[in-house]
C-alpha cells in the first residue's frame, strides 16, 4: 500500500513508530495511518556518487516489530538484469524506514530500483549516478519551502514529469512545524490540505507523523521516485528561525530545545534519502562540485536582534550605530561553525585544483546584501498588523545605516559572510550560491572587499507565500524595481509566485531558470511564466539568458 493525499481523506493509511502508537484519541486519518501495512510511502533515492546511490523506502510488516527489506537495482525497467542490491532490517526504532546504499554502479547513467519484503514488492523508482570525466551539460531542479496547507505541490508534479533533469536539490523547509491553523491560518489554508498531527511538532512522534503526512502527497512521492534528491535542512525542519541553541518558535513550556532538535533531526534522517554526514561534496564530472552545507543547527550562533537594539532607545540612530559596530559585526557570530568553514574553504580549493568548472554551494538563506528600499514606507497597508508596520519602520531606519532587512539570513552574520566569500576568492572559484528560505526569487552578483566573488540564484517557494502576502495593495513589479534599485548586488527579483528553479551547468555558463506555477490553490502543472539568467565562466556577473 502506498499512501496518498486526496480531497476525501488526508491519507489512506500509515504508521509512525513507537511514540505515535501512544497518541490518545487521534483523528480518523491518524487511525488509518497507524493501521497501514506494507510499503506505505513509495520509494526515494539520494546521495548519488559516480558508483553508488542511497535507496529509501518504508515498510511496515503485517506481523512482528521488524522486517528484512531487500533492495535491488537494474539498468532496465523490467528488472531482467539485477546489477546490484543490498539488505537492511528495519523496525519501529527507525519508524520502519529503510535506507540501503548500493555500490558497484556505472557513472552518469540512469537506473531503476525497487524493494522487496515478506513477498511484497514496492513501486519502482528511477535514479541516476553522478557523471565523471567530460560532461557537456547537467541540470538540477532546486526546491525549498513547501508548506502543505498553503496549497498543492504543483512544482514537484511539474518537475516529476520532465525528462531533462538529472538531479533534485532541496534547500530546506521541506515541511513546517506549526500546529494546524497557525501558518497558514484556517482562513488561508486550502481545505483539502489537512495537516497531521494537528499540534505543533515538539517530540519525535510529532515529527515522524508530519513526515508521514507530507510524504503521503502523490506529487512529492512522484518527485522522489523520479529523481535522486540531495536535501539539506533550514529552520522549519526543527522550528522557525532556529540556531544552535534555540529558535524563535521554541517557547517556555515546550521542554528542552536540545531534545527537540535531536528528535527533529532523527526524524529527518529517517525520512530523507540522505546520509548521516551533516555536510558533503558531490562531483559532477569536470563541470563542477556541489557542496551540501549545514547552516542552521551545528554552528550557527543566535542572530542579532534589531528589535532588542532599538527597545527603549532614546536615540534610535545612536543605538543602531552601536549595534552595527558591535553585536552585528561580531566576528565570532558564525553560520556554519569554524570546522565546517575550514572544510568548505579546503574543498573549494580542491575543486578548483581539480579543474572543475563550477563550485556550487547550497545554503539555507540568502547571502546577497539586501536593505529595505525607501519606497517600503508606502507599502504598509492601513490594516497591516502592528508588528508588520513596526518591522518595516525599523528596517527603513536600519537601511540608512547600511544594516540589512533580514537578520536571519547571511545579512545578520556579516563576518561569516565575508569569510565565505573570501574563501571563494582565495580559491579563485567560479562560485554559484543556491539558497531558498525567502519564498521569493532573486539573482545576485556577490562581492567582497570591492571584488567580485560569485553569483547567487535564490529559489522561490513551492507553496509558502512571499512578499505579495504582506503588501497586497502594491504591484509586485513596483516592489521588485524598488528592491533592485536599493541594492547594488541584486540584479533581478520577483516577489510574487510559487514554483521552483532549474540550474543548468555547461562548460560555458551556469544558467538559472525560475518557473512560476499558475496556481497552488488547485492541482495543476501549468506554468504561468519563467525567467532566465546566467553567468558566463570566469566572469562572476549575471546577464539575461
Amino acid at each position: 500500500m502506498t499512501l496518498r493525499i486526496d480531497r476525501r481523506s488526508l491519507v489512506k493509511g500509515g504508521a509512525f513508530g513507537l511514540g505515535a502508537l501512544l497518541l490518545p484519541g487521534g483523528s480518523t486519518a491518524l487511525a488509518q495511518l497507524v493501521a497501514a501495512r506494507g510499503f506505505t510511502h513509495n520509494v526515494a533515492s539520494g546521495e548519488p556518487a559516480q558508483d553508488s546511490v542511497l535507496l529509501w523506502t518504508r515498510y511496515v510488516p503485517a506481523q512482528g516489530a521488524s522486517a528484512h527489506v531487500h533492495a535491488e537495482i537494474s539498468d532496465t525497467a523490467d528488472f531482467r538484469r539485477i546489477v546490484a542490491g543490498g539488505d537492511v532490517i528495519t523496525g519501529p526504532w527507525r519508524d520502519w524506514t529503510a535506507k540501503v546504499t548500493v555500490a558497484g554502479l556505472e557513472p552518469g547513467r540512469p537506473y531503476f530500483y525497487r524493494f522487496t519484503a515478506s513477498g511484497e514488492v514496492s513501486p519502482i523508482g528511477r535514479t541516476r549516478t553522478l557523471p565523471e570525466g567530460r560532461v557537456p551539460e547537467w541540470r538540477m531542479a532546486v526546491f525549498s519551502c513547501a508548506n502543505l496547507p498553503f496549497g498543492y505541490f504543483n512544482a514537484y508534479a511539474h518537475a516529476a514529469q520532465r525528462d531533462d533533469l538529472h538531479l533534485g536539490i532541496h534547500l530546506g523547509d521541506y515541511l513546517y512545524e506549526y500546529k494546524r491553523g497557525t501558518y497558514p491560518s484556517e482562513r488561508d489554508a486550502v481545505a483539502a490540505r489537512v495537516l497531521e498531527p494537528a499540534n505543533e511538532l515538539i517530540h519525535l512522534a510529532d515529527y515522524r507523523t508530519r513526515y508521514a503526512c507530507y510524504r503521503a502527497d502523490p506529487d512529492l512521492q512522484a518527485l522522489h521516485a523520479r529523481l535522486p534528491i540531495i536535501p539539506s535542512v533550514d529552520d522549519h525542519e526543527t522550528a522557525n528561525d532556529s540556531w544552535e541553541g534555540g529558535a524563535e518558535n521554541h517557547n517556555p513550556g515546550e521542554g528542552d530545545y536540545t531534545e527537540r532538535k535531536i528528535a527533529a533531526m532523527q526524524a529527518w534522517r529517517e525520512w530523507m534519502p540522505v546520509s548521516d554526514k551533516p555536510y558533503a561534496t558531490y562531483e559532477i564530472g569536470d563541470l563542477g562540485t556541489y557542496f551540501r552545507t549545514e547552516t542552521r543547527l551545528i554552528g550557527r550562533g543566535q542572530a542579532p536582534s534589531l528589535e532588542a537594539a532599538l527597545k527603549g532607545a532614546a536615540d534610535p540612530v545612536a543605538a543602531l550605530t552601536a549595534f552595527r559596530d558591535g553585536a552585528w559585526a561580531d566576528p565570532a557570530r558564525s553560520m556554519m561553525g569554524t570546522t565546517q568553514e575550514h572544510w568548505l574553504a579546503e574543498e573549494l580549493h580542491r575543486s578548483v585544483r581539480a579543474r572543475k568548472r563550477w563550485q556550487v554551494v547550497g545554503v539555507g538563506t540568502i547571502v546577497g546584501r539586501q536593505v529595505a528600499p525607501p519606497e517600503a514606507a508606502n507599502w504598509i497597508s492601513p490594516d497591516a498588523a502592528d508588528y508588520i508596520a513596526a518591522r518595516i519602520k525599523a528596517a527603513l531606519l536600519a537601511a540608512k545605516l547600511g544594516l540589512p532587512s533580514d537578520f536571519d539570513s547571511w545579512g545578520g552574520y556579516p563576518a561569516a559572510r565575508a569569510r565565505l566569500l573570501q574563501a571563494a576568492q582565495a580559491a579563485d572559484a567560479d562560485l554559484v550560491i543556491l539558497a531558498g528560505d525567502s519564498h521569493n526569487a532573486w539573482g545576485f552578483e556577490l562581492s567582497q572587499d570591492g571584488k567580485r566573488a560569485g553569483v547567487e540564484f535564490d529559489g522561490h517557494s513551492v507553496t509558502s507565500p512571499g512578499y505579495e502576502s504582506f503588501f497586497r495593495q502594491e504591484p509586485p513589479t513596483d516592489i521588485s524595481t524598488a528592491l533592485v534599485r536599493a541594492n547594488p548586488e541584486l540584479k533581478w527579483c520577483s516577489t510574487a509566485g510559487r514554483g521552483y528553479m532549474t540550474v543548468t551547468l555547461t562548460p560555458e555558463a551556469a544558467t538559472s531558470e525560475w518557473l512560476f506555477m499558475d496556481t497552488v490553490i488547485g492541482r495543476s502543472t501549468q506554468v504561468a511564466r519563467t525567467h532566465r539568467m546566467r553567468t558566463r565562466a570566469g566572469r562572476r556577473t549575471l546577464e539575461a539568458a
